[in-house]
């Protein structure tokens, strides 16, 4: 049997804050390793103290050099028969951007430029989902003009503004953001990340890895969606394309037909002029890595609205086995949905 076109929607880079702060001018690196060293005193706080990195799980992914080198990475897709990436950045510069004590948009622009030096090694092959900050919309849409000059397909933003001062996304003040990625055709990711709460959970955790923790941020996902749907953002931009990143597959089904019996019943929602699933259906994708359950819902989900990755090189990546992953997963699955949920949907959205 030949081998399955594939294309991940969802791998990581690790970032070198060290060439950043290169790029970064001179007048503004004491504001950014202030800023770093900020961040990472916030979030040994949310820690509790207690310790977890990707070093915890001993894998040949996080050896590989195509974690760091992108002429490695094209070497390691091509180990693993995988043809394009969308790749996320292993630095979330979300909260960084507040915490800058001086003009934070230099330091933005050198963080975009590493990851677009990056992925220009082979712009068709590598595809960067591009961390655009929110805290000034003005910037975030000339941001958004510029990375459609040079080809950007997808920007990343924060799953939840209110955790960093900001409105939900229903607020006015996203509106021209929303026309200029509507406009440009490019689509928004949510990665899968932590609520703040969960580290609560995180602390409480006995398990040596964090299972409990690390179990629950997909689910987390869900009022992401539900914002976006239900305050009827979506009716007001019916052409925006998001996608739901690592949130797997198995819960989906059953958390739109919940928001449909909500719209159905006693609920008043009168931004709404379809059904909450219709709406998902028609602006939403989410993406998966191992997930039989899921795909076995996967018409619930919408054929349409799933997307293949490999997660490298993350501790449930299907690196450097993703071929014989996806035969088995899809042994009884029909080739034409098989194609288009491993390769032609990303195709489609991404622009590839």
């Amino acid at each position: 049997m030949p081998p399955t076109r594939l294309i991940s929607a969802d791998s990581h880079v690790a970032v070198d804050l060290g060439a950043v702060r290169e790029r970064v001018p001179r007048g503004l690196r004491q504001a950014f390793d202030d800023a770093v060293a900020h961040q990472a005193r916030d979030e040994e706080e949310r820690r509790g103290g207690k310790k977890l990195s990707l070093a915890d799980w001993d894998m040949e992914a996080f050896r590989d050099p195509g974690y760091h080198d992108p002429v490695a990475r094209l070497a390691a897709m091509d180990r693993d028969g995988v043809e394009a990436e969308v790749l996320y950045s292993e630095v979330s510069a979300f909260r960084a951007y507040g915490l800058v004590k001086g003009d934070w948009r230099p330091i933005s622009r050198a963080f975009t430029d590493h990851l677009t030096e990056f992925a220009s090694r082979d712009p068709h092959r590598l595809v960067v989902s591009y961390q655009v900050p929110i805290i000034d919309i003005d910037y975030a849409v000339t941001e958004v003009e510029r990375l459609a000059g040079l080809g950007a397909r997808s920007v990343h933003l924060p799953n939840f503004p209110s955790e960093i001062g900001l409105p939900d996304y229903h607020d006015e003040r996203y509106d021209r953001l929303w026309g200029s990625l509507q406009e440009t055709g490019i689509s928004i990711s949510h990665h899968l990340g932590n609520r703040l709460w969960l580290y609560d959970v995180f602390r409480r955790d006995p398990t040596p890895q964090m299972a409990i923790f690390t179990s629950l941020p997909s689910l987390a996902l869900s009022e992401v969606i539900a914002w976006w749907i239900l305050t009827g953002t979506l009716e007001r931009f019916p052409d925006l394309e998001i996608v739901f990143v690592e949130p797997s597959l198995y819960w989906i089904p059953g958390f739109l037909a919940q928001l449909d019996r909500k719209a159905a019943g006693p609920y008043d929602l009168p931004g709404l002029t379809m059904k909450p699933s219709e709406y998902f259906h028609r602006n939403m994708a989410c993406t998966f890595m191992d997930d039989e359950v899921g795909l076995g819902l996967r018409h619930l989900v919408g054929i349409e609205n799933i997307l293949w990755s490999t997660d490298f090189p993350h501790p449930a990546t299907t690196w450097p086995n993703s071929q014989a992953v996806v035969a088995r997963q899809f042994a009884d699955i029909a080739a034409q949905e098989r194609d288009l949920i491993c390769a032609g949907n990303a195709e489609r959205i991404y622009g590839l």
